[in-house]
Order: structure tokens, then C-alpha cells, then sequence
């Protein structure tokens, strides 16, 4: 270890521009064993690890870069997925840049960071190619059930961690296929389909049952799921698109994000699409504008790169510096070709029934807002017209009324729509419902959704295990 003063940083390279542009396979390729040793040996294996702190699952992350220089390479996965229910899929979409790697000691020391996530992804895949990833072995089966509700990756943590205990649990799920998010909103060249299909398929193999195309509220409500089971976990995430409230918003060809990824990523798994089939989703040989600064915005752009865009260009009310979206993403869009238009922000649409051209606001930085950013504020007598066929808006997510949609109005909910919970238990106000992920916390990150489902099923298996006492006790009694 501590090999940083001699070995420099390396990062797996990347595939060719112009390969890349050309597929949605992902842009990197693997390490190979002596370059995964080499890498890990630069950890300085530091006494207070910032990058475990700064990690929100608190992954083991020296030990498994100690194993991993060693080449005890079934060991660190061990070591990885003790703590992290889909090491593979954080290794590919985490903003380690803004979490481990960012908060890496000889980064800070100018000697460049540890390369974490990619470390942690070559591990998992050595992992699933090795067949070290098992199904789970129930030690004793128990007879209480649990209905999870939501197949992203808060439920599908929770979901785990339940079975691992013997409880059974049933996952209710909207959409045909489980992942959620993993699954139909990130791109291929972030999150190959194959890596969320083949964690799904091991959680139907440790007995855990998936129930697809089913509607909270329409196919049962949530008081007769209730009923059905000793427990419930809310993690349906959050999807409802943030509208833009400009003239010309309620033009045709101007469409959220999600519609957008989902089907690209459903003519991926090879689906029938009619919105893509019949052009007006697919991008081919159209000026593209995305609104919005994030990492849904980066999949948007570079999506629209690979399905042959004319033109792609991404707006931000704020400059490269403020961006929300990993500075990784968003280089690697720059790379592909997409123009980014800083401070700008979208003035009006127009165009006949379709979006023809958007009518922009040049931006500037001024004053610090409640969140300390420096808020934009319109630039007047300079703004500029841009050609559009499609625009694309990502300007963030908010929660589905999720009371009126369960037919249950006594479930409780804050101000911005989210679920209310008591953070110590994650409990609902409604006995034996609780939640997690980004259905309680608002649209966040994959690894904080599975640190909330690996949280919610600690807690609701205290609450099986209390409610099991209490009820031995009234047995006694009687």
C-alpha cells in the first residue's frame, strides 16, 4: 500500500469518441487484474477514511482496496457487498467525484484520488464472472410477510436484507420489469440492462416474489395490502417531471426527460415503443434542446447524441461551476459533442403546433439565495433564439399524490409532497407502513436509496419482533 508517491492515477480508459457515440454500450473499459492492483496499492489506508465517511452506505472502502492490491479478490467483493446490496451498479453511477474520491486524502494532497468506482465495479464483475454472487441460503423460514412497494433500488435493498432474515417478502411493482429507475431511466452507456436484470434475477432465486404491472390504488389499495401482509415499505421513488410555466409550454414535441430515457431504454430491451417508432422520441437528425443542469439532463444529451441528433445543445441557469450533475458527465458529453449554453434559461417556446425555436434569457450570477448558491437573474436586452424539433426537460422531480393514488387519505405527507416519517423508526403515520428512498428524502441518489431500504428493513424487523412479543404476551395472559 501507499504506493501513491510512486504509481500516478489511472483511470480504465475510455472507449474512442467516435465508437462511443456510435452504440449505448458503456464508455469504459475494464481494468485487468494488474492494473486493479496497482490502483488499489495507491490507497494510503488512512486512519479516519474520509472516503468511507463520505460515503453514504460507509463502505469498507480501504479494506477492500488493501484485498484487492493482495489480488484477494473474493475476499474484497465479500468485503464490498457486506455493506452495499449492488456494489456493480454504484461502481458504474455513483458521483464518486462528489463522495468517496472526492473526499480521498491524497487527492486533497495533490497526488490524485484513489479511482474507487472503478475499482469496486472491476471487483463485482470479477464477482458475478467467478460465480462468488449466490443466492440467499435462509437459515429459517419465518411466517410474517412483508409487502414492499416499489422495485427500484430502495425497495430492492430492503427487499434483500428482509429475506435474508427469512421473513417473506412481495415486491409490487407499476412497471413490466423490476429496477425502477436502474432499469428505464439510465441510459446503457451508464448502467448496462444486463447488470440490473441479473441482480433481479438473484433476488427471485433467494424467494423473493415480483409481482409487475401492478397499481397501488387500482389493482388493490394500499389498506387491502395491508391487510395481505404484517408489514409494508413504501419506496416508489419519485417521478412526477417538473413542469417550465412559459408561453408556448403547451406545444407539441416538448416532452420530460423520463419520457425521453425510458423509451430509448425500452427500444434497447427491445420493445415495441409507438412514440419512438414513429419518430417523435427518437432524436435522428433533429436540433435537441435539453433544459436543465443534472445527471438526468447529461443522459438526456448524450442519448440524444447516440440516436444521431443533427444538433444537441444543453441550457443552465448557471454557470460550468454550478452545475448539480457530476463534472464527469459532464465532460464526457462535451467529449461526444453536445454544446453547453451557460446561463441561459428558457424565455418562451414558439412554433405553430410544434415547438419550432425557443426564445432564450442570457443569465447572470447574483446575489447568494437560501441554499447559498448564487441566484441567476435575467441579463436585460440579451436574448437569443435557438432551433428545436424536440426539447427535453429535466428540470427535476417531484412526488405523485400518493394518498389520492392509494385511495388512502389519512396517509400523511409534508408540504413538498413527500411521505412523513418518524426518521427514528421510518414509520408512516399508519401502523406497519413505512418508507424510504426518495419517496420520503425527494429525488436523490441511487446509493442513498439503498442506504434508506437497508435502514427501513432494520427497522421494520424491530417492529415484527416487538409486535410478535406483544402478541405472545396476550397469549400468555389470556
Amino acid at each position: 500500500m501507499l504506493k501513491f508517491v510512486k504509481l500516478n492515477q489511472e483511470t480504465p480508459e475510455k472507449r474512442k469518441i467516435s465508437d462511443r457515440k456510435g452504440d449505448f454500450h458503456e464508455i469504459y473499459n475494464e481494468y485487468i487484474i494488474e492494473k486493479a492492483k496497482d490502483q488499489s496499492s495507491r490507497c494510503s489506508q488512512c486512519g479516519v477514511p474520509f472516503c468511507q465517511v463520505h460515503c453514504p452506505l460507509h463502505n469498507n472502502i480501504p479494506d477492500w482496496l488493501k484485498l484487492t492490491a493482495e489480488g484477494r479478490l473474493k475476499e474484497a467483493y465479500e468485503i464490498s457487498q457486506s455493506t452495499n446490496n449492488m456494489p456493480e451498479v454504484c461502481g458504474r453511477i455513483c458521483p464518486q467525484d462528489r463522495l468517496c474520491e472526492g473526499n480521498c486524502v491524497i487527492e486533497q494532497s495533490g497526488h490524485g484520488t484513489v479511482t474507487i468506482g472503478s475499482i469496486e465495479k472491476y471487483i463485482t464483475d470479477t464477482a458475478w464472472e467467478k460465480n462468488w454472487v449466490k443466492p440467499l441460503k435462509v437459515e429459517k423460514e419465518l411466517i410474517e410477510s412483508i409487502g414492499i412497494i416499489g422495485a427500484g433500488p430502495a425497495g430492492l435493498a430492503c427487499a434483500e436484507e428482509l429475506r435474508r432474515f427469512g421473513y417473506k417478502v412481495t415486491v409490487y411493482d407499476r412497471y413490466d420489469r423490476p429496477g425502477g429507475l436502474l432499469i428505464y431511466g439510465i441510459p446503457n452507456f451508464k448502467l448496462e440492462k444486463f447488470v440490473v436484470e441479473r441482480r433481479t434475477n438473484i433476488l427471485k432465486e433467494s424467494g423473493i416474489k415480483f409481482v409487475q404491472n401492478f397499481e397501488v390504488g387500482k389493482d388493490k389499495t394500499l389498506d387491502e395490502l395491508r391487510e395481505m401482509h404484517d408489514a409494508i415499505l413504501i419506496a416508489t421513488g419519485v417521478y412526477k417531471a417538473r413542469e417550465i410555466e412559459i408561453p408556448g409550454s403547451e406545444l407539441k414535441n416538448i416532452f420530460p426527460a423520463m419520457d425521453f430515457l425510458t423509451a430509448s431504454n425500452r427500444k434497447g430491451l427491445g420493445d415495441k415503443v409507438d412514440l419512438f417508432d414513429n419518430g417523435t422520441l427518437d432524436a435522428n437528425n433533429k436540433d435537441i434542446v435539453v433544459i436543465g443542469g443534472g445527471d438526468t439532463a447529461m443522459d438526456c444529451v448524450r442519448t440524444a447524441v447516440r440516436q444521431k441528433a443533427k444538433s444537441v445543445k444543453c441550457l443552465y441557469r448557471r454557470d460550468k461551476a454550478n452545475m448539480p450533475g457530476s463534472a464527469r458527465e459532464v465532460l464526457n458529453a462535451e467529449e461526444e459533442g453536445v454544446e453547453f449554453i451557460w446561463l441561459s434559461s428558457p424565455k418562451k417556446f414558439i412554433g405553430n403546433s410544434k415547438v419550432e425555436s425557443i426564445e432564450v434569457n442570457k443569465m447572470e450570477l447574483g446575489s447568494p439565495d437560501s441554499s447559498g448558491r448564487k441566484k441567476p437573474v435575467i441579463k436585460d436586452g440579451a436574448e437569443f433564439k435557438l432551433n428545436a424539433d424536440l426539447v427535453i426537460r429535466s428540470l427535476g422531480f417531484d412526488p405523485e399524490n400518493l394518498p389520492k393514488l392509494f385511495k388512502c387519505e389519512s396517509l400523511a405527507i409534508s408540504k413538498w409532497g413527500t411521505l412523513k416519517i418518524d426518521l427514528n423508526t421510518m414509520s408512516t403515520n399508519l401502523k406497519g407502513v413505512f418508507a424510504a428512498g426518495d419517496i420520503v428524502r425527494g429525488a436523490s441518489l441511487v446509493v442513498w436509496a439503498i442506504k434508506d431500504g437497508r435502514d427501513a428493513a432494520v427497522q421494520i424487523r424491530k417492529f415484527l419482533i416487538e409486535k410478535d412479543k406483544l402478541k405472545n404476551k396476550k397469549t400468555v395472559a389470556a
